[in-house]
């Protein structure tokens, strides 16, 4: 009986530790500095996790911090939304730019783009610092 307990626990820790890493992206860049830098690790909500939607990227707003597939660079990018505005045929979109950048990035974000939104405690990013670092290391970046 205690041999199955222990087996229980172990397998709802790693099910938890599952669920955890998922919501959990590394910055690469120092592009939202000072928001959050290189290293750090933000938490999200999930536009799409197995099924679920914990959010809908329909409904995001200016201001907003979101991660979303660009096709201008290889990696999620992770920056803030300064503009949403809606195409003549009536699709809405999202100019994003990094808080430590010059300029918006390149081309609008489409919500089908958007991967997650990082959630925010008090009006703050909730992250974790340097703790990727070990991730990018791994990753040769």
């Amino acid at each position: 009986m205690k041999k199955s307990v222990e087996d229980a626990i172990y397998v709802c820790l790693i099910i938890v530790a599952i669920i955890l890493s998922q919501h959990m992206n590394v910055v690469v860049s120092g592009s939202m500095e000072p928001t959050f830098y290189r290293g750090d690790i933000v938490l999200v909500q999930k536009a799409d996790f197995f099924g679920i939607h914990e959010f809908n990227p329909e409904n995001l707003h200016k201001g907003d911090i979101i991660v979303y597939r660009a096709s201008w660079f290889p990696e999620p990018v992770i920056h803030r939304i300064i503009y949403v505005g809606v195409t003549k045929d009536g699709e809405k979109f999202y100019i994003t730019k990094g808080d430590n950048n010059p300029a918006p990035d390149p081309l609008p974000v489409y919500p089908s783009q958007v991967v997650s939104k990082v959630i925010e405690f008090n009006d703050k990013p909730v992250y974790i610092p340097k703790i990727g670092y070990i991730t990018l290391w791994l990753k040769g970046m």
